[in-house]
C-alpha cells in the first residue's frame, strides 16, 4: 500500500494499490547477474555483453605483440563483435583484474610467452 487515496465517481475513498508484474529490463538483468556470475563478478552472457571479447596484449613494447594485437583486433571488429582493446600500459595483474570486473566472457591475452607457444 502506498499510504494514498483516491475517490471513486461515488465519492467512495479507496487505497491506491500499485502492482508491477512485467518483465522490464531491469529485471532482466537481475536475472542474467545472477545465472553468469561467479565469485569475482558478473560474467555476461554473450547476447547482452557490452563487449563479446577482451583482447589482453601484455608488454605492447614487444612490436610482434602490438601487431598481433592490432591484427586480431581488426579481424573481430570485421566479424561484427564487440572487442575491447586494453591498451593501457599496466601491469598484467591490473588488466586480469579489470577485465574481471568488467564480466566480458571471452579474455584473449596475447604476450611474447602466449606467441611463442602458439596459443593465442
Amino acid at each position: 500500500m502506498l499510504g494514498a487515496f483516491f475517490i471513486d465517481e461515488k465519492g467512495t475513498s479507496h487505497p491506491i494499490v500499485m502492482g508491477c508484474y512485467g518483465i522490464g529490463l531491469g529485471r532482466l538483468l537481475a536475472a542474467a547477474i545472477e545465472q553468469y556470475h561467479d565469485d569475482k563478478g558478473i560474467i555476461w552472457p554473450m547476447p547482452i555483453a557490452p563487449y563479446h571479447i577482451y583482447l589482453c596484449p601484455l608488454y605492447r613494447e614487444d612490436s610482434k605483440v602490438s601487431e598481433v594485437a592490432e591484427n586480431l583486433y581488426a579481424e573481430l571488429e570485421a566479424e561484427d563483435l564487440e572487442v575491447l582493446l586494453d591498451d593501457r600500459e599496466e601491469s598484467p595483474g591490473v588488466k586480469f583484474n579489470d577485465a574481471d570486473l568488467l564480466g566480458v566472457p571471452v579474455r584473449v591475452t596475447i604476450s611474447p610467452r602466449t606467441l611463442e607457444k602458439g596459443s593465442v
